[in-house]
């Protein structure tokens, strides 16, 4: 039997400058790596998505496994678990929705406010704003020139399927919130952005999804767990 563990990064940084982990992301992953350790979880193989919230993570774990003596797999990159580009998308679709719509406009306009005036409390919101960018993206309602919703699907889709592959191995894959969403409802045969999105929606940084894989049939062992996380500050969203 292989088990798969699918985990997200720890909390990373303020909107403009999302893609690396904040001082409590890296508590985080920390505490994580002492929870394995105290478990006795160790790793056949590694994998990390592409972006650096991502491989941050993973090598923190990884290099704590490695100092307390315990088998450690070195991190492998596959960018196939990396999330969608948000930033991309709110580039290129929010300006359109703005030009047509006054309602987001005004939401659009107040988001940059309060991060020109450095309001901390908006970088670690899910706004009205940000739904209607992404079903937006989602939907394919506005032209797009990066990724759409369909191909981030078949490639998250594809890099599940390699790991459902023989040998039977205990694998670590450090992702984030959407591509762990997408491999649970894969489980269900959905493909759904409303079920996708509001797993997403549930999911704790640095949490763990386990698959276990029984002749490549997998089943869910747990959702969005995070036992390592004792003390509440340490359980964020964003």
């Amino acid at each position: 039997m292989s088990t798969l563990y699918l985990i997200r990064h720890g909390q990373a940084g303020l909107r403009d400058d999302y893609d690396r982990l904040s001082p409590l992301g890296q508590e985080q992953a920390r505490a994580l790596a002492r929870w394995l350790l105290a478990e006795g979880i160790t790793f056949d193989l590694i994998l990390s998505g592409g972006l650096r919230r991502q491989k941050e993570t993973a090598a923190i774990v990884a290099e704590a496994l490695a100092a307390a003596g315990a088998p450690a797999a070195p991190v492998e990159e596959d960018p196939r678990w990396s999330e969608f580009d948000l930033d991309q998308v709110y580039a290129s679709i929010a300006p359109q929705i703005a030009a047509e719509d006054p309602a987001f406009r005004a939401q659009y306009e107040e988001l940059l406010a309060r991060m020109r005036w450095g309001e901390d409390g908006i970088h670690r919101q899910w706004t009205p704003a940000d739904t209607m960018v992404v079903r937006a993206w989602i939907e394919g309602r506005y032209p797009f020139a990066g990724e759409s919703w369909s191909a981030f699907l078949d490639r998250v889709h594809a890099a599940l399927a390699d790991l459902l592959r023989p040998p039977a191995r205990r694998t670590a894959v450090f992702t984030s919130a959407t591509p762990v969403a997408i491999a649970v409802a894969s489980l269900f045969g959905s493909r759904t952005p409303m079920h996708i999105m509001r797993l997403a929606g549930a999911a704790v940084n640095t949490n763990l999804t386990i698959l276990d894989l029984r002749n490549g049939d997998p089943s869910l062992a747990c959702f969005n767990a995070f036992p390592h996380l004792s003390e509440p500050r340490l359980r964020t969203f964003r």
